[in-house]
């Protein structure tokens, strides 16, 4: 009786919802049940709404709290303290005889809204009691002030709680692995569960423009969160209100479905108008201004763009004159100015009263399977490919990040990546925008001197760079400019060891590697805080499948193939403007071939080899062009260097190095090759000093442009 009262006021106060019952009678008498700490309210709302008796392991500490003891006598309830060997014992044989059981593997409520440090006592409880393990995931009691997020999360006395019930799973491992090895490796697949968890229990089959509203009415719509160099903030009613009446202009001069250019940088501005266009279904073709007219006009051709979306102060600034010029013969040039000009008064207070009254809705799900957005791939190693990535990509992989890395809304996040990258797209303005995070936007990574000076004016906890923008700052930067900095996020390229050193030893920061591709919207790994380890790219996002392909010459690891829910809908095509051709590779549909070699290691890290397509093949060998450039990176630290390889009559190919180091000589790399044990096989033919490398906008080095150069230099 007392546990339907409970569970009756509950389900009126917080309207509980428990999805995935039927899970809970599948996974049979012995069970042992893990859930996230979300507040204080997890162990009553299991209890109340768990049909049958459970047994509750609590902290010893817990436990022993004057306001805890009352609630104790109404359940079964078992000391538990993660430290001492006996608790672990105590609990399994109570497993054993056919029992329920709840743990929260965290040992501790939540201080983040992310998951905490996991217990392995848990899993070896599990394996030794014979039993499977039932994951459930409390949704919305963080929110509470029954929570330990006050300060961190909009609090509120009511708001609705989910409890997710999955399926039941067993964590296996060979009967040989014993010891402390077996007690980690069975940790580690309870915390890849959990993670799991979080992320399958998330909402992503949604629009973007829906998600915003989502936000918006769990976060607060006064809730700053965008910023930029004209330094005036942006709530969320600001940025929706922005929104639609920029798109109710854009929507009189394009038609639903359309994908319209978007050749703007990282402004407030540039966020209106892409949320403007999804919230009117038109497609954001975000268009890379330092491509160039030939590969814009390429661009426009491949997606079928008609309209491009630009400002005449951008494109004065950015000196894009003779390049606006020439897509004008092609497509209609509308500029944010005039758009802003043609706003009336009632065009205005029609978005202000739309914008504040707009609710969220139940969407089909239909929605999220469309197209959101059309990138197009960076053109480091050949002509740039389109990329459509659906709502449910972008918002897939969002919800992977933050199920690994722990951010929340006292977050500030410096964003100077552009947004027709993925990497600034994703990761630096979706992630912390509907994570309620402000983010300052700051228009190109290539101000080195200025970028550290805003992350010490704003206070800065996230930064997202890759290796060539992090060395940049790091050279320019006084030590003290990162102080708040709690995460430094590298990707796009290969992180060199001495910029990680120069970070650690002059800021006392450990940069994060992570590893993506703009097909797959674009997180594929990242190392956390909890799993590091220098040289990989981290261990795989939850819900991300991986196969390695063996390549001829290769001993160890693979071509590198994923599946999962980030992965694109498909590539644009030049023989086929317009249409979306899906992924396949040799493992089926829906896999994508990432034309990257790489080892996975027993822990699950990821270490890149490199390209298939940056390998030489000299006198049948094959020889890992990066490797020779990160031979170079430690030999002459500070400087770029390319490794390029050319047609060769005696032994198939031959490898060539530029560099911008000038004094950079093939006998003193010959005599580093001998120190560090590499073959000569790895030494470069011959060795070109030039006065600066090409390099993309993204950071990476152009190598088809210098190929092209050394090409006519031969």
């Amino acid at each position: 009786m007392l546990r339907k009262t409970v569970r009756w006021i509950l389900a009126r106060l917080y309207r509980v919802k428990v999805l995935g019952l039927e899970n809970f009678h599948r996974a049979g008498e012995r069970v042992l049940i893990v859930a996230n700490h979300a507040s204080f309210l997890d162990p009553v709302l299991l209890w109340a709404f768990l049909p049958g008796d459970v047994t509750f392991g609590i902290n010893t500490h817990t436990a022993g709290q004057f306001w805890v003891k009352p609630f104790l006598k109404f359940c079964p309830v078992l000391a538990v303290d993660p430290t001492n060997p006996m608790s672990v014992k105590t609990l399994t044989h109570h497993l054993r005889g056919s029992k329920r059981a709840v743990l929260f593997p965290e040992g501790r409520i939540t201080v983040t809204g992310a998951l905490m440090k996991i217990y392995d006592g848990a899993a070896l409880i599990a394996d030794k009691a014979d039993a499977p393990v039932l994951p459930i995931r409390i949704d919305g009691a963080q929110f509470t002030p029954f929570s330990r997020m006050r300060g961190i999360l909009r609090l509120r006395w009511f708001p609705a709680i989910t409890l997710n019930v999955l399926s039941p799973r067993r964590l296996e491992l060979p009967s040989e692995v014993k010891g402390p090895e077996r007690r980690a490796k069975l940790g580690s697949l309870l915390e890849d569960g959990m993670c799991e968890m979080l992320f399958t229990t998330s909402d992503c089959r949604r629009s973007l423009f829906q998600a915003l509203l989502d936000a918006r009415k769990i976060h607060g719509g006064r809730k700053v969160v965008l910023e930029d160099v004209q330094r005036k903030p942006v709530t969320y009613h600001g940025l929706i209100t922005r929104s639609l009446a920029l798109g109710g202009k854009l929507a009189e001069i394009s038609a639903v479905g359309e994908a319209v250019g978007v050749l703007l940088p990282g402004t407030i501005a540039t966020v209106a108008v892409f949320f403007g266009l999804h919230s009117r279904g038109r497609i954001p073709a975000m268009l890379n201004y330092t491509a160039g007219a030939r590969n814009l006009l390429a661009a426009c051709a491949l997606s079928q763009v008609k309209t491009i979306v630009t400002a005449r102060r951008f494109v004065e600034m950015a000196k894009l004159e003779n390049d606006l010029a020439q897509l004008q013969t092609r497509v209609q040039v509308v500029f944010l100015e005039d758009l802003a000009a043609s706003l009336g008064t009632v065009a205005k207070l029609e978005a202000l009263f739309s914008g504040l009254w707009l609710r969220t809705r139940r969407e089909s799900g239909e929605e999220g399977e469309r197209p959101a957005v059309i990138l197009f791939t960076s053109g480091s190693e050949g002509a740039p490919k389109g990329v459509v990535l659906s709502h449910s990509n972008l918002l897939a992989n969002r919800e992977q990040i933050v199920a690994k890395i722990a951010v929340n809304a006292q977050d500030v996040v410096l964003n100077a990546l552009p947004l027709f990258h993925s990497f600034g797209l994703t990761a630096g303005l979706l992630t912390p925008l509907l994570s309620a995070m402000r983010t300052f936007l700051y228009p190109s990574p290539l101000h080195y001197r200025i970028i550290p000076e805003v992350a010490y004016d704003i206070n800065a906890t996230i930064l997202y760079g890759t290796n060539t923008f992090l060395a940049g700052y790091a050279k320019h930067a006084h030590p003290y400019d990162f102080y708040s900095i709690r995460y430094a996020v590298a990707g796009a390229e290969k992180l060199q060891p001495e910029t990680r050193r120069l970070w650690s030893e002059k800021f006392g920061i450990r940069i994060l590697e992570g590893y993506g591709a703009t097909e797959t919207s674009p997180v594929l790994s990242v190392n956390t805080p909890m799993h590091f380890r220098a040289g990989s790219v981290g261990r795989f996002l939850p819900g991300i499948r991986h196969r390695l392909e063996p390549v001829e010459g290769i001993a160890e690891g693979g071509r590198l193939h994923v599946y999962g829910p980030n992965v694109m809908l498909g590539y644009l095509k030049p023989d086929e403007p317009g249409k979306i051709v899906p992924p396949v590779s040799s493992f089926g549909a829906g896999w994508y071939d990432t034309g990257d070699l790489a080892r996975v290691d027993e822990e699950g890290y990821l270490f890149i080899q490199g390209r298939v397509k940056r390998f030489a093949k000299i006198g049948g060998e094959m020889v890992s062009l990066m490797a020779v450039e990160e031979l170079a990176g430690r030999l002459w630290p500070g400087h770029l260097h390319a490794a390029i390889s050319l047609p060769d009559e005696q032994k198939g190919e031959k490898i060539v190095l530029i560099t911008d180091c000038p004094q950079a000589e093939r006998s003193r790399l010959l005599e580093h090759l001998k120190r560090e044990r590499y073959g000569e096989i790895y030494l470069p033919r011959s060795i070109q000093v030039v006065g600066s490398l090409p390099v993309l906008a993204t950071g990476k080095i152009d190598y088809p442009s210098l190929s092209a150069l050394l090409g006519a230099e031969m």
